[in-house]
Formats: structure tokens, C-alpha cells, sequence
């Protein structure tokens, strides 16, 4: 038996074109802002600064993508940029949120981690998150740069950073598509510009 027809999927499909389409034209605008935040992790790479990433659930996944293309490479050979994804140490994120709450997780690291100099790239969809904000402030108090990644209206996240890329559509999964192309695009300009 056929659970999914073809004319489900068919529409389904369609659909989800149309959406992603109208989100990529929302966001054709952004390539100033792109630049921007591009710089500001190519001059920390440059200096001998990190770049810590963080976000939850389909976030965390794309800060540990973003981390990994540094850390590997996106294109070039070149030797390897210093990049964290905070939500990947398992043992650090259960650790504070059962010890200092959840609200804490990405905060402490970035305390323990974070220099004058670094960059924080804080992925939140709604802009909105308690542990991403919390990130934020132990960010600037440590005198890094950083970089927002969301969605919507920006959220409170849009006010606390050098550079927000806002993807200004509601629909969460086709905000976290243009979350990755933006990625791309952005590991491809820290790549260029120090190649």
C-alpha cells in the first residue's frame, strides 16, 4: 500500500519550492551584511583569535557544520581555522545545565573560551533563545565580536550584535535552509579572503 501518493508528494514538493523561493528573495539583499560578518572572523583568524559557534536543536547542527568547515576546509587546501561549535561537547553542555541550568550551557563556555579578539557566531531561528542570548552577553563582556544568525524579526538577538543576518521569513525550516546557504557563502569569503 501506498501511504504517500504521488500527487501528495508532488504538492508537498511544490510547496516547499515555492517557500524556499520566496526565502532566498528575502534574503538577496544581505550580501553587505555578509561581507561584514566575513571580516570580522577573517581578521580574527588572522590575529590568532577563535571563532565559537552555537544554536540549538537544527542550529546546533549548523554550528557544528560551520565549525567543521573551518576546521577542515570549505573549498581550498589551506591550513585549518580555529573553530568551536559549543553544542558539540556533550559532556560540557550536560554538565552546566544540570549544574548551573540550561540557560548557562553556551554562556560558560564562551568564559572559558573567549578572548578579546574571538568571535562569536550565536544561530537562533527566533532570536529569542535564553542559552544563545546568555552566550551573548559572556561574549561582550570578554570583548569579542559577534555575529547573529537568525530569523523572523531578529529577535532581542538583533540588537546585540556587530553584524545580524536576519533571514525574515516565520517558517523555521525554510529560515534553517538559508542559514546554510548564508554559511556557505560566508565560510567561502573567510576562505578567499585569507587564501
Amino acid at each position: 500500500m501506498d501511504r504517500v501518493t504521488k500527487q501528495a508528494a508532488e504538492l508537498a514538493w511544490d510547496s516547499a519550492l515555492a517557500g524556499h523561493r520566496e526565502t532566498i528573495d528575502a534574503v538577496a539583499s544581505m550580501a553587505a551584511d555578509l561581507g561584514r560578518a566575513a571580516g570580522l572572523v577573517a581578521d580574527a583568524f588572522a590575529t590568532g583569535g577563535q571563532l565559537l559557534v552555537c544554536g540549538n536543536g537544527g542550529s546546533a547542527a549548523d554550528a557544528q557544520h560551520i565549525a567543521a568547515e573551518f576546521v577542515g576546509r570549505y573549498l581550498k587546501e589551506r591550513t585549518p581555522f580555529p573553530a568551536i561549535a559549543l553544542n558539540a561537547n556533550s559532556s560540557a553542555v550536560t554538565a552546566i545545565g544540570n549544574d548551573y541550568g540550561f540557560d548557562e550551557v553556551f554562556a560558560r563556555q564562551v568564559r572559558a573560551h573567549g578572548r578579546a579578539g574571538d568571535v562569536l557566531l550565536a544561530i537562533t531561528t527566533s532570536g529569542d533563545s535564553p542559552n544563545v542570548l546568555r552566550a551573548v552577553e559572556a561574549a561582550r563582556e570578554a570583548g569579542m565580536s559577534v555575529i547573529g544568525l537568525t530569523g523572523r524579526d531578529g529577535g532581542a538577538l538583533a540588537a546585540l550584535c556587530d553584524v545580524c543576518l536576519t533571514v525574515p521569513v516565520k517558517s523555521t525550516p525554510r529560515i534553517q535552509e538559508a542559514h546554510i546557504l548564508i554559511a556557505h557563502v560566508f565560510c567561502g569569503l573567510v576562505e578567499d579572503a585569507l587564501s
